[in-house]
C-alpha cells in the first residue's frame, strides 16, 4: 500500500505541475487578448480585466506575465501611458516628423543616441532590437533616450539607414 500511495503522491505533484504549466499558458494568452482588445494603463487595470475572465492572480504573478510577455507602457495620442506588446508599439507613431534628423539620431564617437518622446524609447528599443540590422549590436533604453550600439566596421550614415525604419510611421 505505501509504494501505491508514493506514485499515487508522485502522479498527483507531475499532474498539478502540467495543470499550473496549461492555466500559465491560458492566461499568459488572454493577457496578449486583453493588451489587443482594451486600453489597459495600469496593473491594477489589467488585474480586473483577468479577473473578469475568471483568472485570480497576484501582483507579483502579473509583473512576472508583463515581464515574459515584454509588455511596455508608452504614451498614447492623449499622453497617458498604455500597455502595449513588443509587435504592437510598430503601430504606433513615435517621433514627430522630420523623423531622422540630427536633433533625433545623435552619434558620439562609435554609439549613436536617439532621442524619442516621453514614454516610447522603451517601445522603440524593443523593436530594434527584436528585428535587429546586422549593423546593431544592441540597444539601451530609457524613458526618452535610446542608446544604440553599434557592430564594429560600419559607417554613422549606414547605422542611420539601418535605424531608419525603425523610426517612421
Amino acid at each position: 500500500m505505501y509504494i501505491y500511495s508514493k506514485n499515487s503522491c508522485r502522479f498527483a505533484l507531475f499532474f498539478e505541475y502540467l495543470f499550473i504549466m496549461s492555466t500559465r499558458k491560458q492566461r499568459l494568452s488572454v493577457i496578449e487578448s486583453i493588451i489587443r482588445k482594451e486600453v489597459i494603463r495600469s496593473q491594477d487595470d489589467l488585474q480586473k480585466s483577468l479577473v473578469d475572465s475568471g483568472f485570480e492572480v497576484t501582483q507579483a504573478t502579473l509583473s512576472r506575465d508583463i515581464r515574459q510577455l515584454k509588455i511596455v507602457k508608452i504614451h498614447d495620442s492623449e499622453g497617458r501611458y498604455v500597455y502595449m506588446l513588443p509587435d504592437m508599439t510598430m503601430k504606433e507613431p513615435r517621433l514627430p516628423t522630420p523623423l531622422l534628423d540630427e536633433s533625433v539620431v545623435e552619434f558620439s564617437g562609435n554609439l549613436a543616441v536617439i532621442k524619442t518622446r516621453p514614454g516610447y524609447a522603451m517601445g522603440i528599443a524593443s523593436d530594434i532590437d527584436e528585428h535587429a540590422p546586422d549593423e546593431i549590436l544592441g540597444t539601451i533604453a530609457g524613458d526618452d533616450t535610446i542608446l544604440v550600439i553599434p557592430r564594429e566596421g560600419y559607417t554613422r550614415l549606414q547605422i542611420k539607414d539601418a535605424l531608419a525604419r525603425f523610426l517612421t510611421d
